[in-house]
C-alpha cells in the first residue's frame, strides 16, 4: 500500500504544486504517491503558475501537466499527511477536520526543517526570484520529508 502526501496552498498554482513535483521527484512511484491542491477555489482545473512550471522546469521537474483542485474533507480519508504550506491554510485545513485524526496527519511543510521562518512565502504577487526562493525552500522540506518517509520514521 502507497503512502499518500497531500502539498495544500491557497490556489494550487504556485507553493503546492512545486512541492507535489518536488517531493514526487524524490519519491519512489510505486511506494509513494503525491498530489496537491488549494484551499480556496479559484483555479480549478488550471495548470500552475507559469513561473512555478519555469523553476520547476529550471531544475529537471516537469509539473506543467498538474491540475488545480481545491482541499476536500474527503481528503483526510484518502491522504496519510497532508502539508500546508503556511499558518493560514494549516487553519483552514484544520477547520475542516472531523476528529483528532484528521487533524494529526495535518502540518506545516516547514516544521520538518529546524528553521526560523515556518511558513512558506507566498510568491504570487513576487518576481521570478521569489519562485526561486520558494523553490529551494521546498526542496529543503521535502529531502527531509522524504528521507523521514522512506525511512518509517
Amino acid at each position: 500500500m502507497k503512502t499518500k502526501v497531500l502539498m495544500v496552498c491557497l490556489g494550487n498554482i504556485c507553493r503546492s504544486p512545486l512541492a507535489e513535483g518536488i517531493l514526487k521527484n524524490k519519491l519512489n512511484p510505486d511506494m509513494f504517491f503525491v498530489d496537491s491542491a488549494g484551499t480556496g477555489g479559484y483555479h480549478i482545473g488550471n495548470a500552475p503558475d507559469p513561473r512555478s512550471i519555469a523553476v520547476a522546469r529550471k531544475y529537471g521537474i516537469d509539473i506543467s501537466n498538474q491540475v488545480c483542485r481545491k482541499f476536500s474533507p474527503n481528503d483526510f480519508a484518502e491522504f496519510d499527511i497532508i502539508y500546508a504550506m503556511d499558518k493560514s491554510n494549516y487553519g483552514t485545513i484544520i477547520a475542516q477536520s472531523k476528529n483528532k485524526a484528521d487533524a494529526d496527519k495535518v502540518r506545516l511543510l516547514l516544521s520538518e526543517l529546524d528553521v526560523h521562518t515556518i511558513e512558506v512565502p507566498d510568491p504570487y504577487y513576487d518576481a521570478d526570484e521569489g519562485f526561486e526562493k520558494v523553490y529551494h525552500l521546498i526542496d529543503t522540506a521535502c529531502t527531509a520529508i522524504a528521507n523521514k518517509i522512506e525511512t518509517g520514521l
